[in-house]
């Protein structure tokens, strides 16, 4: 029987559990230093609060995945993590006393004092515990014993790649090498145990509780795993070097194929469950804003240039996928005709168009542009799907036929309303690879921490207008 690796939140239940208890303790403590020695749950009020922690901690842990990589972590990171972890569940706690209006109830010096306490406790419980963790992870009595069963040309490289492990849970016992008679001697320290001969017998009488396959042919493969499974011994079958790949992999089932899979960012469905769910509420929070802009500006539109209010435009979408782009018009109604006689006074290197004091453009327009009045109507985009509120900038058609291979990487998400670009200081890039660079960096990097972060950006952005002329 083989003991499979936790996914998603219960991987890490024991530093999710010993967060939730550090939170209450920290609960506790900033409790008792401002109102004596009693706890807060003989309250009411702060009973609810505590009950309150745990929900916020539950959401935070499923929607933003704190513990990720957690045991890589060095201790300054650590420091990082718990600031940003104890500051989501205080700014949930600060929200929760505003929407239901009991800012007076709690005392701001508990509130305040629990979320510095909490900081101190989550990061020496999370060092500790990792502590434990490693030191229990290296004793020899809880590690699985593997054997290697490979050829000569790719031990060394396998068993280099088991030591630099930085946790593991099996020792390499030994090598089965199978292509050459090597026996009693060593490989980078671990003696050669058997070879093709007398794998079998070695693996019978001998304690062996995994097998790692590694160069083989496929056929070879698969007659050994059908072997060794008889036996009862847990097989490791090596698909492909995951340094040939792009950084996020996964094992799939595709029919009775066993493929592994590899994109430049690979999310899990709490993650994507969460985007929309940010794109929806916010989506519906800008047609409010589209709205109320349109009573303002349709007048002011119609008057400074005779024609619609609105203005669309075939775009290209993730993976190629067209759809319709909306925006209120800020330009002639003529202005693509205009486009082809002042594409000598592009600015942008590269398969983007945009000059400076464009002619184009009537007063009230400039104003909206510098404000991103006119992007409004893209919350229909997002509310329909087609968008995201945090994305690329979806191309134009001719743009993308004009496209070279990398281009089309940043593709491989939803466009956005606003994006890395866009709260990068989009009026000093000139330069298209320098803006694909970084939307693939953001693609890469996605998280929903990343987005809320370009948000509170673009908010930034829109209020001061810098970076958008």
């Amino acid at each position: 029987m083989y003991k499979r690796e936790k996914k998603s939140w219960l991987k890490h239940l024991d530093f999710t559990i010993l967060d939730m208890l550090c939170m209450q303790a920290a609960f506790i403590i900033a409790y008792v230093l401002r109102l004596g020695w009693q706890l807060p749950y003989a309250s009411d009020p702060y009973e609810r609060l505590a009950v309150i922690m745990i929900l916020i901690d539950i959401c935070v842990v499923f929607f933003f995945e704190p513990y990720n990589g957690i045991l890589r972590r060095g201790n300054l990171q650590e420091g990082n993590s718990s600031v940003t972890f104890c500051t989501m569940i205080f700014a949930g706690i600060l929200v929760y006393e505003v929407a239901t209006k009991q800012t007076e109830i709690y005392s701001r010096k508990i509130i305040f004092a629990y979320w510095l306490i909490s900081i101190v406790l989550v990061y020496f419980a999370r060092i500790g515990l990792k502590q434990f963790i490693r030191r229990r992870m290296k004793s020899e009595k809880n590690l699985s014993v593997m054997i290697l069963l490979t050829t000569a040309e790719y031990a060394k490289e396998a068993l280099l790649e088991f030591a630099n492990l930085p946790y593991r849970d099996f020792t390499v016992a030994g090598v089965i090498v199978v292509d050459e008679t090597l026996k009693g001697a060593r490989i980078c320290g671990v003696p050669v145990v058997a070879n093709a001969d007398d794998c079998y017998e070695y693996l019978k009488t001998h304690v062996v509780d995994e097998v790692f396959i590694n160069g083989n042919t496929r056929a070879s493969s698969e007659a050994l795993a059908n072997e060794l499974l008889e036996m009862g011994i847990t097989v490791h079958f090596n698909l492909v070097h995951m340094n040939t790949l792009g950084p996020n992999k996964v094992v799939e089932k595709y029919g009775n194929y066993l493929v592994l899979t590899s994109s430049m960012k690979i999310a899990s469905p709490r993650q994507l469950f969460a985007k929309r769910l940010m794109d929806i509420v916010g989506s519906l929070i800008g047609l409010i804003a589209c709205g109320i802009a349109f009573v303002i500006f349709a007048p002011l539109i119609k008057k400074q240039s005779p024609g619609p209010v609105f203005f669309s435009q075939t775009r290209v979408g993730k993976n190629g996928r067209k759809f319709k782009l909306y925006k209120f018009r800020s330009m002639n109604v003529d202005a693509e005709e205009q486009k082809a006689a002042l594409m000598d006074q592009n600015e942008m290197s590269g398969l983007m168009f945009k000059i400076a004091d464009d002619p184009r453009i009537f007063p009230i327009g400039k104003i909206m542009r510098k404000f991103s009045i006119d992007e409004l109507p893209q919350f229909f985009n997002v509310l329909k799907g087609d968008m995201s509120l945090v994305g690329t900038r979806p191309p134009t058609v001719e743009e993308f036929e004009e496209y070279q291979i990398h281009h089309k990487a940043r593709l491989g998400i939803k466009p956005g309303i606003t994006g890395m670009w866009q709260v990068s200081g989009r009026s000093d890039i000139k330069d298209f690879e320098e803006v694909v660079a970084l939307d693939t960096h953001y693609i890469s990097q996605w998280s929903i921490g990343l987005d809320f972060k370009i948000l509170a950006k673009t908010l930034q952005v829109v209020i001061t207008g810098k970076g958008s002329e």
